[in-house]
Order: structure tokens, then C-alpha cells, then sequence
């Protein structure tokens, strides 16, 4: 990947603009290379999918469910095992319907180019969902293509990612392509009725934000290590989890949800700046083995214009108290949710408790909505926002790391480019020492 490495002296206030642009109207004529008129209902879409882990399985499952004339065309993988157990795997979930997964061996990929392969297959749609490191590339290479895209969260793990996509984002707006994001949550009705709520003022002017994100240690691989894979590079994507350049630690790549929720509540408006503290409590052995160079916690402070402020803490620490959680206190009232349940209570002047009959699946949702938008011929770009939360993810990370204050146009501006220059199988990449606060630079 070669993203745009150079200061873009972008502001916090161009990056308003840029979202209020992105979120704006677009145009109704939809382009599909391979099919003709396929706004249509009857115009069947071909689907590409990059990326067969778990949760890119569980999109392909609940793309394939969305909408009755798609079939899976195309898939790409760096490993041949993943592509196999992918498609076992979404076999057994789909039943009767895997007729629609038209995948024969020779459009399969594999190998660090498998991304460039699907896309030149004969696709309308892919379905990004590969570790966090390679999604700038991938989105870049997919609207350069010409394709509607689902990407997983997060969009990138560093500035120079976060611009990239910033300029596949304004490029989809341009071709009209949709962009639709993973943060399942923004597609959960419970939620969205409890922000509508927020935003339309029932707890009066906002005056502070909390969310939590507290789970296991996240024990994921265990049959890879150094003796069953062969390269640098190998071992590393097989674990990709525990690696800064591919998931962005875990305050970019599992606790984004929960900053997400920060955000959603201030209208997507970043924040100015985060002090946040990190480190590696439990997490075991040092850094270089098989458990990366990753934090296990975190705490984040928050500031908005205007004074508002917004704490976060995550942690990933087994046999302790466990918690999604969600507060936002405003001069009118108080909201205390927490995600997956159906605890969404307002209390003060505007009482309010949700009481729906069905909790809709956020992971369903946004798949419907994305090709209900396409063949509306109005594809949904929600871009702006979904690059919105990774960066401010992102600048937390780089605030627990050095230790500093980290403003928005600093962590936008970074030009510390964590994706390894000139990647090819047999190179050798060492493990970044574990950040040390004081000492780390900003880059």
C-alpha cells in the first residue's frame, strides 16, 4: 500500500466540511459494469468477498440473505485453508440458499493480490473484510474499480490510511458507488431510536459522554505460531489480532464500537483533542511473541468545542466484570444504555425506555439497507462518518502510546505509515517494540 504518506495540513473544520459534503445528496444514476440496468429488482448482482475469517463470513451469510438476486461470484483470501473453511463455514450457515454461492475454483484467490483478482472477476459488489491494515488498499483499489463496497470497521489504522480512504470516499460520491460500513450498531433499531432521541433534544444540550468496552482477552489462533508458518509475514497475518500495523490494537479494532457511540450522540462531530493511558497488564509473554505488540486496556478523555466531555475505557482482561455500556448526560436527563440488550432508558425531564418487540440485527440491517439503496439507484455513503470514528480511535491509541495530548489535525496529519513498504512473503519484519508513554515518539 502506498497512501499518501506527506502533511495534508487538513483541519478539524475541513473535515467537517468534507462529511457535511459525503452525507450529502447523490446522484441517481447507478453504474454496474456487468450488469445491465441494475438498479432493476431483477438484474442479479455478482458479489465478490476479500477476506474469509469469521466475521467475513457472517457478512457474506447476511449479504447473500439481503437480497434475493445476489450470488457470491468471486472470493480472495491470502490463505487457501481460509477460503476453504470460509465456504464450508457459510455452507452450513445458509442451507438451501448456498445455490447462490456460484464460486468455482477458478475464482478463488489467494495471495497477497487475491483483492486485485476479485475485483477483476466480473463483480457489481465486494465485501471487505480482511484485518484493518489492508483496508485503505483494498478501498482505494474497489472504487478505483468501479465497485459498491461493504467495508468492515475499522476503515484504516493510521493517518496516512485515514487519508487514503478520505479520497475513496469523495471518489465513490463522484461514480456513485456505495460505501457502507460494519459498525452494526448505527444499523440496530433500539439505538437508532435512542439517538434520534438524543439529537432531537430530550436530554437538552449534552454536557458529558461515557462508553465502556470491558471483555475477555480475546485467546484467538491458537494453532498458529512460529514452528507451523514459514515467514516474518506469514506468522504475522495469521495473528494478525495482535499486531498494531494490521488491527490498529484493540482500542481501533474491537472498542471502535464503543467510541462510535461517543460520536453518534455529538452528531459526528470530532472531537479537538484525547488524552488517553494504555498498557500491557496481562497480556502474555513480551513483546515479538506470539501475543504481538498490543495493549490489553485503555482510558481515553475526550474534548469537544464547547467543553463537552467524552470517556471511554476499554479493557480485555479474562475472569473480570464484563460490560458494553453507554451513558450520555445532558442538561434535561440522562440515557444509560448498553449494547446488545434492550436496556435503553432515558430518565429526567423526558422519560423514555425502549420497549420494541424485536431487536433488530444491526449486522442484518446494514446489508439491507445497502442493496435496497442500490437498487433505489440512491447508494448509500456513510464514508465520511465510519472514517470519522476510526480516527478518533486512532488518536487515542496515539495518545496512550506517547503519552502526549493529541489533537484531531495531529492524528489526520500523522505521517507515521504503519503498513510495511514493499511487502512480499519472504521479507523480514520484526515486531515493533511495545509503546512505552514518554518515550514513543509522535510520528
Amino acid at each position: 500500500m502506498n497512501p499518501d504518506t506527506s502533511p495534508v495540513s487538513a483541519t478539524r473544520r475541513d473535515f467537517l466540511k468534507s462529511s457535511a459534503v459525503a452525507g450529502g445528496a447523490l446522484a441517481t444514476v447507478v453504474h454496474f459494469p456487468h450488469v445491465a440496468n441494475a438498479a432493476a429488482a431483477g438484474d442479479k448482482l455478482k458479489v465478490g468477498w476479500v477476506g474469509c475469517g469469521g466475521r467475513g463470513t457472517g457478512a457474506a451469510n447476511q449479504t447473500l440473505r439481503a437480497d434475493s438476486n445476489v450470488e457470491l461470484w468471486a472470493v480472495g483470501d491470502i490463505f487457501e485453508d481460509k477460503i476453504e473453511s470460509g465456504l464450508e463455514s457459510l455452507k452450513a450457515q445458509l442451507k438451501d440458499d448456498y445455490k447462490r454461492v456460484n464460486v468455482p475454483k477458478e475464482r478463488q484467490f489467494t495471495g497477497l493480490d487475491a483483492f486485485q483478482k476479485v475485483l477483476n472477476s466480473g463483480i457489481d459488489v465486494v465485501l471487505l473484510t480482511t484485518s484493518p491494515g489492508f483496508r485503505p488498499q483494498h478501498i482505494k483499489a474497489a472504487v478505483e474499480a468501479g465497485k459498491h463496497v461493504f467495508a468492515e470497521k475499522p476503515m484504516a489504522v493510521d493517518g496516512p490510511g485515514v487519508r487514503s480512504v478520505i479520497e475513496s470516499i469523495k471518489k465513490a460520491k463522484e461514480k456513485n458507488l456505495a460505501i457502507v460500513d460494519g459498525f452494526m450498531w448505527r444499523w440496530s433499531t433500539p439505538n437508532r431510536d435512542v439517538y434520534k432521541k438524543i439529537h432531537d433534544g430530550a436530554l437538552g444540550d449534552i454536557m458529558a459522554l461515557y462508553s465502556s468496552y470491558y471483555t475477555g482477552a480475546v485467546d484467538r489462533y491458537p494453532k498458529w505460531n512460529r514452528t507451523n508458518t514459514k515467514t516474518d509475514l506469514e506468522w504475522q497475518i495469521r495473528r494478525w489480532y495482535y499486531f498494531t500495523w494490521l488491527s490498529g490494537d484493540h482500542v481501533v479494532e474491537q472498542a471502535v464500537h464503543a467510541i462510535d457511540k461517543l460520536l453518534w450522540a455529538m452528531k459526528d462531530e470530532p472531537p479537538e483533542s484525547v488524552i488517553c493511558t494504555g498498557g500491557r497488564q496481562v497480556r502474555p509473554g513480551e513483546a515479538g511473541g506470539e501475543y504481538g505488540n498490543i495493549y490489553d486496556h485503555f482510558a481515553a478523555e475526550y474534548k469537544w468545542a464547547g467543553g463537552v466531555k467524552g470517556y471511554h475505557y476499554s479493557r480485555q482482561f479474562d475472569r473480570c466484570h464484563g460490560s458494553v455500556s453507554e451513558q450520555v448526560f445532558g442538561t434535561k436527563g440522562v440515557y444509560d444504555g448498553e449494547s446488545g440488550s434492550k436496556r435503553h432508558v432515558i430518565t429526567g425531564e423526558n422519560r423514555w425506555r425502549w420497549n420494541g418487540d424485536k431487536t433488530q440485527n444491526g449486522y442484518q440491517t446494514e446489508h439491507d439497507e445497502m442493496y435496497a439503496s442500490i437498487r433505489a439507484g440512491k447508494p448509500i455513503n456513510n464514508g465520511m462518518r465510519m472514517i470519522n470514528t476510526t480516527l478518533a480511535a486512532i488518536m487515542a491509541r496515539m495518545a496512550a502510546y506517547t503519552g502526549k495530548e493529541i489533537t484531531w489535525e495531529m492524528a489526520l496529519n500523522s505521517k507515521e505509515d504503519l503498513f510495511p513498504k514493499d511487502i512480499h512473503w519472504d521479507m523480514k519484519l520484526p515486531v515493533a517494540p511495545v509503546a512505552r508513554p514518554g518515550q514513543t515518539p509522535f510520528i
